[in-house]
């Protein structure tokens, strides 16, 4: 007798990274297969599977073959969702790049406090912090690229581990990007 399979399929932190890059791209016709790999630091394999699955999830659509994200979704997942999906790990005082709070676009609003900043570890980071693993091992590379792509990157890590005004403020920022 075979066995049913229960193959239930599981967005990856990999995915939701994807979607965060394509946020950053905006309507930018970037977003071939090579493309979105080179910007993201991910292998075109990761990139095709990312997809497929979150296009599984219905947190995007392919307009053609272009990957477009459904905003509507994509907003409910992240500021419902996505901190519970992908908790946020910290670890000890590391040389790292800037994120959450500490990063633009919160840190022109939001006034430094006496404890150390969260970064994600990086040897090339030039401020040092309390470590906040990012959501991806590529994310800190690839944000020191794209300053739209660290600054969503930063507003998601705002909203995993920040208080409620700064959640609030990351929800607000995020909805004037979109």
């Amino acid at each position: 007798m075979a066995r049913a399979s229960n193959r239930q399929a599981v967005l990856k932190p990999q995915d939701f990274y994807l979607l965060l890059a394509l946020a950053a791209l905006g309507d930018q016709a970037a977003t071939t297969y090579p493309e979105l790999a080179a910007f993201s630091g991910l292998s075109m394999s990761e990139v095709h599977a990312a997809l497929k699955r979150a296009a599984a999830a219905r947190l995007l659509f392919f307009d053609g073959k272009q990957p477009r994200l459904a905003l509507p979704a994509f907003n409910e997942f992240l500021y419902h969702g996505a901190r519970y999906a992908f908790p946020a790990v910290r670890g000890s005082m590391v040389a790292g790049v800037p994120t959450a709070h500490a990063a633009a676009p919160l840190n022109a609003q939001i006034a430094p406090s006496a404890d150390p900043p969260p970064v994600w570890p990086a040897l090339e980071g030039s401020v040092r912090g309390v470590a906040l693993v990012p959501l991806y091992p590529s994310a800190p590379a690839a944000a020191l690229r794209s300053e739209a792509l660290h600054q969503n990157l930063a507003l998601f890590d705002a909203l995993r581990v920040g208080n409620t005004r700064e959640r609030k403020l990351a929800q607000t920022l995020f909805e004037a990007r979109s």
